[in-house]
């Protein structure tokens, strides 16, 4: 009997090589404050690694205080394989110049970057208050929520800030194929149901017509999203990029319906919310984005069933999922 192979810890982890140093309060004090002005006097108090995928990318979570007077700071850091961040920052900077920052009255924001770490490899922001939609998308105001996340994804992409890299249907279609047929293999008992959703994927995003692409998200879903009262921080640009705008409002879409199998147990559950941020993202984005927005919710809760049948103990929900894309293709459930 062989056994399972030990986990890559944060001080072996050769795609990410100075995250050991980062998670060690001294040498993040003093490169932090050596590379970001606003982080003089820097004084580290607690450092956690929030997310971890071994040689791909981590996350950090920073408390101190910083400053003269020392004030009390929150900082997210992140570091990916290969890269020093400096893109990542330049982003954030245009987007909140292009007007999603608090500044005046704006309600829809991008948190601050600070500013790159080079001897780290990674990038720092200020940490922004708020409660994950999805942990509110499931309350009575829910719906009213999902509206106001269709506003924030349209003023994403009205923001207008350029990109070099593009996703468009093609590719939507390659990553699924990947997947499903992963899914297939990993879920014998589903394979035909989920090859028949295979198939079903190209018929739909055949259908789509050529956008007009902008800066898209395209990563947009309730745990991207903090709500801070009146305002909405929008997170995690890595995906940024050139695409269809109904992908954002599709996309987040379908995790709303996989919650709903989730959560409840039933994609009906929350009709409602998926109903409102469509009806408010075609009145700002035009109407004809109406089947587009539809077709990428069905791709992203088909997505979202090859990544549930390739992860362990998750049978209940893979088979709710699947029978969830079966009825939105008017299928029924079929064996």
């Amino acid at each position: 009997m062989t056994s399972a192979a030990p986990r890559a810890s944060p001080a072996t982890d050769p795609g990410l090589p100075t995250l050991a140093a980062a998670l060690d309060a001294s040498v993040a004090e003093r490169e932090l404050a050596a590379a970001i002005p606003a982080l003089q006097g820097l004084r580290v108090h607690e450092v956690r690694l929030l997310r971890h995928r071994p040689g791909r990318r981590a996350v950090l979570a920073y408390e101190g205080e910083a400053g003269r007077p020392p004030r009390p700071v929150a900082l997210v850091a992140k570091m990916r394989s290969l890269r020093s961040g400096s893109s990542a920052y330049r982003l954030l900077m245009e987007l909140r110049r292009a007007g999603l920052s608090p500044a005046g009255a704006g309600t829809v924001c991008v948190p601050e970057p600070l500013g790159v770490v080079r001897e780290l490899r990674m990038w720092v922001q200020r940490r922004v208050p708020g409660t994950p939609a999805a942990a509110l998308l499931g309350g009575p105001g829910g719906a009213a929520l999902a509206a106001r996340i269709a506003e924030a994804a349209h003023l994403l992409h009205r923001a207008g800030v350029p990109t070099t890299r593009a996703h468009l249907m093609a590719d939507e279609l390659r990553i699924l194929h990947q997947r499903l047929a992963g899914a297939a293999a990993a879920a014998p008992g589903l394979g035909r149901r989920i090859e028949r959703l295979r198939e079903a994927c190209d018929r739909v995003g055949g259908a789509v017509p050529a956008p007009a692409p902008c800066g898209v998200h395209r990563d947009l879903h309730p745990d991207q999203i903090l709500v801070d009262c009146d305002r909405l921080w929008l997170l995690d640009f890595d995906l940024y990029c050139l695409g269809d705008p109904a992908l954002d409002a599709g996309n987040f879409a379908g995790h709303i319906a996989e919650q709903a199998v989730r959560e409840r147990g039933d994609q009906a559950a929350f009709r409602d919310r998926e109903a409102a941020l469509e009806e408010r993202f075609a009145a700002l984005a035009g109407a004809r984005t109406r089947p587009a927005a539809r077709a990428y919710a069905f791709l992203t809760l088909a997505r979202l069933t090859a990544i549930a049948a390739a992860a362990p103990d998750r049978g209940p929900l893979v088979v709710g999922l699947v029978e969830a894309c079966e009825e939105r293709l008017g299928l029924g459930v079929r064996r």
